[in-house]
């Protein structure tokens, strides 16, 4: 089915809304869930509604809160999420690293204790519309989803990965992905009727390669939700050792450096950590030549055959921004059961998702 982006985004914040947080978390929640739907990252989109409900109601996510500078000088700042909604802390921390780039032309921020982060590459489309450079290594804290390559047991978390790269007068570069093979919000979406998993996303406790939800969630129906800890296998890294060694590196720096924490057992509850440097271009030289340079390369990358007929070769962030128009034209497209996943938490809340028009059903 498919639903118009502001209708959606108004369903969502009524729903967070009607649960008790402010108007303004509320929006940001709704705002930044749409945006990954429009992004084309249905994983980190509005399927997590019925999931952030039940973590705020479990007390994993702390409503209302704001990020607190634990330490800081010039150019580099420990802040603490106190488990706030990711969409609250982490914008704070964002804007708390460009405010020190742009001072001292670089920043580090060490971010820890955060509720779900959401799609990455946002934080670096924030950095790169105020023309900064950003590079942001993530991981999850109490999350084991992931076999490391050459394993079958759960040892890492989807830990996420994303550089934004600004030019002038041209759309930002903004590389985003989970080190995972595919990001556990697309078992999800699989789980729930929407896009199948790519052969060989998941392994099996025997060591056999497959594609089965069920292989990372176990049983789950239209009563029982799909959940993570009822399933014995995992979900492979990508790129074999290269992908296991990033995601690998995503937890010392985003969880035991921060001190977020990193996956594996003793980890109390769900926490993201993030480990971002921010750069401003023009300390490094003249803004038009390091722009100038970077269209010269990226035109001469494009300029590569296509490996199949009517192919063509793309920039990390062209397919989101051709998506997201798309998308804003025709209305975001939602699986069955996720639509009915997320109106049955509506109306748990009191929203009737009724008012809600629905484009196609």
């Amino acid at each position: 089915m498919l639903i118009k982006a502001d209708d959606l985004q108004a369903l969502v914040r009524d729903v967070f809304r009607a649960e008790g947080c402010s108007d303004a978390e509320s929006g940001r929640i709704a705002l930044y869930l749409v945006r990954a739907n429009l992004a084309g990252h249905d994983s980190h989109g509005v399927i997590r509604v019925p999931r952030y409900v039940a973590w705020e109601r479990s007390g994993e996510f702390v409503k209302n809160q704001t990020a607190e500078i634990v330490t800081e000088n010039d150019s580099l700042a420990v802040v603490d999420g106190r488990f706030g909604f990711g969409q609250s802390v982490g914008p704070e921390a964002v804007q708390i690293g460009m405010k020190k780039a742009a001072k001292s032309g670089a920043c580090v921020v060490a971010l820890r204790s955060a509720g779900h982060l959401g799609r990455i590459g946002e934080w670096a489309e924030m950095a790169a519309e105020a023309g900064l450079v950003s590079v942001h290594f993530v991981n999850v804290a109490g999350s084991q989803l992931v076999a490391p390559f050459g394993g079958v047991d759960r040892r890492l978390s989807t830990a996420p990965f994303s550089i934004g790269f600004p030019m002038r007068g041209s759309d930002p570069a903004i590389l985003d992905f989970a080190t995972s093979a595919v990001a556990e919000g697309k078992v999800l979406v699989a789980a729930r009727g929407g896009k199948k998993l790519p052969e060989g996303a998941l392994i099996e406790p025997d060591g056999r390669l497959t594609a089965d939800p069920h292989t990372l969630y176990g049983d789950y129906d239209d009563d029982r939700a799909p959940d993570a800890r009822n399933g014995k296998g995992a979900i492979r890294a990508f790129g074999e050792h290269k992908g296991s060694g990033l995601a690998f590196m995503c937890e010392l720096l985003g969880g035991a450096l921060t001190g977020s924490g990193c996956a594996g057992p003793g980890q109390p509850r769900f926490a993201n950590g993030m480990l971002s440097f921010y750069m401003v271009p023009s300390f490094f030289g003249p803004e038009e030549a390091y722009a100038a340079e970077a269209r010269r390369y990226i035109e001469f990358f494009k300029s590569s055959r296509a490996a199949e007929p009517g192919g063509e070769v793309l920039i990390p962030g062209e397919p989101e921004r051709r998506t997201k128009a798309e998308r804003l034209k025709n209305g975001v497209p939602l699986p069955d059961d996720a639509w009915r996943s997320i109106c049955a938490t509506a109306r748990e809340v009191g929203v009737d998702p009724e008012r809600y028009p629905v484009l196609q059903g």
